[in-house]
């Protein structure tokens, strides 16, 4: 390479590299910026991440603390006390519900049961365990008819609850004088591949104290002999 050519390539590597501590100059804010930004959102991250977590461990010591508490009446008021919110707010109130039980306070079990109900924001989980405790809390305060309508909808195929709103059902429509009805519920049920062998032993004295006479199919579904005497 001749000595005008070494000094056209200094020139030109010169030029590049004072553009591009211009460009630099110009934009390179942009790329400091952009790394405060990372930096800082992931820090704000893992602190946000340990808050719920330091909040959710809380919370979850207040409830095992309420529930060490002597006797219902506190465990409730000791309930009633935390401060929940979201899905935590739902499960409190179903302990809350069942120590209200516990210590003889449907009405209080009851309030805390359809609270739970009327939150849209809770899933649909919850809201339909709130409706059965209730119903079957509420049993011969509510007609069969009221029981029914409420129950239906827990019976949809696939439903968390739907084998024990069937059972509920049945107890409803047998209440109502449909003894009929009730009998082919409770059948059906006794056969059915999801309930379990303690559902399938109340089905069964449920059906012989209504006159009928338990019918199961194949050897998997066999129930022991009941003893009413």
């Amino acid at each position: 390479m001749s000595e005008t050519d070494s000094f056209i390539e200094e020139v030109s590597e010169e030029v590049r590299r004072e553009r591009l501590f211009r460009y630099i100059r110009r934009y390179g804010w942009i790329a400091v910026l952009l790394v405060v930004v990372l930096v800082g959102g992931a820090a704000y991250n893992e602190w946000s991440k340990a808050q719920t977590r330091a909040a959710a461990e809380a919370r979850g010591d207040a409830i095992l603390a309420a529930l060490e508490a002597s006797d219902a009446d506190a465990r409730q008021a000791a309930l009633a006390e935390i401060d929940a919110d979201g899905r935590s707010a739902a499960i409190v109130a179903l302990l809350t519900a069942s120590e209200a039980v516990s210590a003889d306070n449907e009405a209080a079990a009851v309030a805390s049961l359809q609270a739970i109900e009327a939150d849209t924001a809770q899933p649909e989980l919850y809201r339909q365990l709130a409706t059965l405790k209730r119903l079957i809390l509420t049993t011969a305060d509510t007609a069969p008819a009221d029981r029914i309508a409420a129950l239906e909808p827990l019976t949809a195929p696939g439903a968390a609850f739907r084998i024990l709103a069937e059972e509920q059902i049945a107890v409803a429509e047998a209440d109502a004088g449909d003894t009929a009805a009730a009998l082919t519920r409770l059948q059906g049920l006794l056969n059915d591949t999801e309930a379990t062998p303690g559902l399938r032993q109340r089905v069964s004295q449920l059906i012989v104290a209504l006159g009928g006479e338990p019918e199961t199919t194949g050897p998997d579904r066999a129930v022991a002999p009941l003893d009413l005497r």
